[in-house]
């Protein structure tokens, strides 16, 4: 008999990353990453264990490219 569901997706795979990468990939201080995110204006950390944390690079991926389409102007989009 096979007890295996097929209702359910398979879990997506989270990738966790520390803060170095996270302040390679948003060009960001430490200090602005916190302050950020406190705000609501940076993906928040997560808590991974009694005295460590990581944020989804999944979300800090897609909150760098929301910041790359919103320095783009009209002008620097039209083709010449």
């Amino acid at each position: 008999m096979n007890t295996a569901r097929t209702d359910t997706p398979p879990a997506a795979h989270i990738e966790y990353i520390k803060l170095p990468e996270v302040k390679r990939i948003s060009g960001l201080s430490t200090t602005s990453i916190y302050r950020m995110a406190v705000a609501g204006d940076f993906p928040k950390q997560r808590k991974l264990g009694v005295k460590a944390v990581a944020w989804i690079r999944a979300e800090v991926e897609q909150w760098a490219a929301s910041r790359a389409v919103v320095g783009q102007t009209p002008a620097a989009t039209e083709s010449k």
